[in-house]
């Protein structure tokens, strides 16, 4: 067998139906369309966003700048700096509830974050939800320990 001699089965390919090209042909005159009326005309169907009278989808919907989407499962951390780390005494516990009650965490229910600005002298045992590389060392370095909740 060749190349040249290859062909579909019988019956796997069938012609289109040439329609306008005489009434003998069984798709002349009108060509499938009926008669008159929107879906007879060229071009008919309208366009992608039509909806028959009622207003557009995308004219129902709010305007929205910029590029891309806001993850609908994204975490709001609350952040606290070293710098405000200070006045908690040496070797005391520093957790969420602690940090609640000194003020320095705006809501409750986020999760807290210690961020790495400023410097901390006093040792603390800090148990948050999340350290920056910075704010681990320098707490560390200060003989303090870090503890993810």
């Amino acid at each position: 067998m060749k190349l040249h001699e290859l062909k579909p089965n019988e019956g796997a390919k069938k012609r289109r139906k040439r329609l306008g090209i005489g009434i003998s042909a069984g798709g002349g005159k009108t060509g499938g369309r009926g008669t008159k009326g929107q879906l007879a005309r060229s071009g008919s169907g309208g366009h992608l966003y039509r909806q028959g009278g009622a207003l557009p989808i995308f004219r129902r919907l709010p305007f929205i700048r910029g590029e891309g989407f806001t993850p609908p499962n994204r975490v709001f951390y609350n952040e606290v700096n070293l710098d405000q780390l200070v006045r908690f005494a040496a070797g005391s516990d520093v957790t969420t509830e602690v940090l609640g009650a000194a003020g320095l965490v705006s809501k409750a229910a986020r999760p807290v974050k210690i961020l790495g600005r400023g410097e901390i002298t006093v040792a603390l045992k800090v148990r948050v939800h999340r350290v920056s590389k910075s704010a681990r060392e320098k707490i560390e370095a200060a003989g303090g320990s870090v503890e993810i909740i």
